[in-house]
């Protein structure tokens, strides 16, 4: 029991957070260097970095052009429904919310793929696309819960209702018009398969927005933690703030699915988990989320490109093995908890 307790005030000292925050920054870097390295053609540390920084190099061919830009874009992909299933998670106060639970992953599919249907010719629009698929799902949501204020419960039952409707206009597009999407089959499947510089640089604005956003925020997420009676009393517009916070989540969410499509979990599991490691401050938790979103969804697409003999994963699936248990295990937890 003094064991335990010893434990909880440990990890509320600024130090003991600052040291997780800085540990997990190198793991970052350790786990890009690594999954660069590692595939059906391995490469040393000394020659990943060689490849890096010299154009010369014998590997650059494949790290700097193939690998380098894939593990880049995992890690927004991993930084992006990081901070969403935060700030959603935030918002409904229910660790259960994440873009793909509440269906904010299948909405802004499928605007994606009427867009790529309709407009191919427009790709370099399709990350707007995605955040206005994004932000209607989520406001339907909310709209659909909404009885004199918002029920985390109605939230999450409504995101699934919704999911459910999307995903089969999503399952229809693929069975009928499977020929016309052939090119973008890494979006249909939730694969970081074939990315390249161009997805980078494409994504790389609206992540930045979305992130520096999101440094402005803890204290005002701390404060609607507190409830809305506490919140409003202390000032805290909270209707209002949740509705910018939903469209902050929706510009993550749909900068995410712009890049590999419907991946699902990660808003899940990583916040879920950076609560364990650091607590609910969101100081704390943002950067927390960030750097194990980035490594967790990096590191699993690389188990995905390694782990069959011939071809590779989806880091979809990959995700999808280990979320699934543990979207179960977080139900059983809720239920022993009343």
């Amino acid at each position: 029991m003094m064991l335990t307790q010893s434990k909880r005030k440990l990890r509320q000292t600024k130090t003991y957070k600052l040291t997780m925050i800085a540990l997990l920054a190198c793991l970052c870097v350790v786990s890009t260097i690594v999954c660069v390295a590692v595939g059906s053609v391995e490469y040393t540390v000394q020659q990943v970095m060689e490849a890096l920084f010299n154009e010369e190099a014998e590997a650059r061919l494949i790290i700097w052009n193939i690998r380098f830009p894939r593990v880049l874009c995992g890690g927004i992909v991993g930084i992006c429904l990081s901070l969403a299933g935060c700030i959603l998670q935030g918002v409904m106060r229910n660790h259960m919310a994440s873009p793909s639970t509440i269906g904010v992953t299948s909405g802004a599919s499928f605007v994606g793929y009427m867009m790529l249907l309709a407009f191919p010719q427009y790709y370099h629009m399709l990350p707007i696309g995605a955040i206005i698929g994004s932000f209607a799902t989520t406001m339907t949501i909310y709209v659909l819960a909404y009885d004199k204020g918002v029920s985390p419960v109605k939230m999450i039952l409504s995101g699934m209702a919704v999911s459910a409707v999307f995903g089969a206009f999503n399952d229809m597009i693929k069975i009928f018009f499977s020929d016309r999407l052939a090119d973008a089959t890494g979006f249909m499947v939730g694969s970081l398969n074939g990315v390249s510089w161009d997805d980078f640089r494409l994504v790389l604005p609206y992540v930045a927005v979305g992130v520096f956003i999101c440094f402005f925020l803890p204290s005002k997420m701390n404060i609607l933690m507190l409830g809305d009676e506490m919140a409003n009393t202390l000032g805290l517009r909270t209707e209002r703030f949740r509705l910018f916070l939903i469209a902050v989540s929706s510009l993550l969410a749909g900068t995410s699915i712009a890049v590999a499509g419907m991946i699902s979990f990660v808003g899940l599991i990583v916040p879920h988990i950076a609560r364990l490691i650091i607590g609910s401050d969101y100081k704390y938790l943002f950067p927390t989320s960030i750097l194990m979103g980035y490594s967790f969804v990096v590191i699993c697409d690389t188990i995905g490109r390694v782990i069959l003999p011939v071809g590779n994963l989806a880091v979809s699936v990959v995700l999808s093995f280990i979320g699934a248990p543990f979207f179960l295990y977080l139900l059983r937890k809720k239920d022993k908890n009343g």
